[in-house]
C-alpha cells in the first residue's frame, strides 16, 4: 500500500502542489475578507461574551493571515490570494441575518453563532486539507503553521458553540 502511494504522490505531485498552491491562496483571501468583517459582527452582537469571541478572533485571524504568508515562503512561492466564493457566501450570510433580525436581541445573537459557525467550519476543513497536502508534499514545518490555525479555528467554533449551550441553559431557567 505505501509504495502505490508513494507512486501515487511522485506522479501527482505536481498537482497536489497545485492543488496546495490554490487552497493556500483562497484561504489567504478568505482570512483578510474575514478581518474586514468580524469588527461588524463584533458591533451586531447584544451579548457581550460573543463581542469578546468575535474581538479574540479578528487578533487570532491577523495571526492566521500571517501564518499563510510565512507558509508560502516555506514552499517557495509568491504571496498571492485568489478570491474565495465560499467565504463570500458565508459572509453575505452573516449580513442577511444582521439585515433581518431585530437590534438588540437574542435571535440575533442565536443567528451570529450559528451563521459564524459555519464560517468556522470551512475553515477547519480547508486547514485540515491543507495541511495533510502540505504533509503529504514534505513540507513539515508548513504543516506544523497550518495545525497550529487549525487548532485556533476547532477553538473558535467551541467557543461559539459552548456560548450556544449557555444560551440554552440560560433559557431553561427563565422557563
Amino acid at each position: 500500500m505505501k509504495n502505490h502511494i508513494t507512486e501515487n504522490v511522485k506522479h501527482n505531485g505536481a498537482k497536489l502542489r497545485k492543488l496546495l498552491i490554490n487552497g493556500l491562496r483562497d484561504m489567504l483571501w478568505a482570512e483578510r475578507k474575514l478581518v474586514k468583517s468580524l469588527p461588524k459582527l463584533a458591533r451586531s452582537a447584544t451579548s457581550e461574551d460573543l463581542q469578546v469571541v468575535f474581538e479574540t478572533h479578528l487578533t487570532e485571524t491577523q495571526t492566521h493571515i500571517n501564518r499563510l504568508e510565512r507558509v508560502f515562503k516555506m514552499i517557495g512561492e509568491p504571496v498571492k490570494t485568489k478570491k474565495c466564493m465560499a467565504m463570500i457566501g458565508l459572509l453575505n450570510e452573516c449580513n442577511e441575518i444582521i439585515d433581518s433580525t431585530e437590534e438588540y436581541s437574542t435571535v440575533r445573537d442565536w443567528g451570529l453563532i450559528f451563521a459564524s459557525q459555519k464560517v468556522e467550519h470551512y475553515e477547519i476543513a480547508s486547514y485540515g486539507t491543507l495541511r495533510t497536502i502540505a504533509k503529504i508534499l514534505r513540507h513539515g514545518n508548513a504543516a506544523e503553521l497550518l495545525q497550529m490555525t487549525l487548532d485556533e479555528e476547532i477553538q473558535a467554533n467551541r467557543k461559539l458553540n459552548d456560548l450556544a449551550e449557555a444560551y440554552i441553559y440560560m433559557e431553561a431557567l427563565m422557563d
